[in-house]
């Protein structure tokens, strides 16, 4: 995966790839309509910020307290799961995370 001729590590790709899929899916299903941003950045091979942006109107993420055999809802648990940090930028629907592997 490349941008701008920086070149993410091999072993951070599978991770990346499933985040942004999870993230850009739950912006085309929640976020309304208009315009969807994806930003990437990396800092040489170990650090990358993800941020996906929509026009939705916000929301307030919250622990999951569904049974774990129901189908879907897992795409936040999942950021949390496999990334360093992440967030919600407050009042918005600008979802970020940060991956870093030394």
């Amino acid at each position: 995966m490349e941008q701008y001729g920086q070149t993410l590590r091999p072993s951070l790709v599978p991770d990346v790839k499933l985040l942004v899929s999870k993230l850009i899916t739950n912006s085309a299903k929640y976020g309304g309509e208009g315009d969807l941003r994806l930003q990437m950045r990396s800092d040489h091979d170990a650090h990358i910020r993800v941020e996906v942006v929509d026009q939705g109107s916000g929301f307030v993420s919250v622990a999951r307290d569904r049974p774990a055999t129901e189908v879907g809802g897992w795409g936040l648990h999942l950021v949390e799961t496999l990334t360093d940090r992440w967030g919600v930028h407050e009042g918005s629907t600008r979802v970020w995370f940060e991956i870093e592997r030394a």
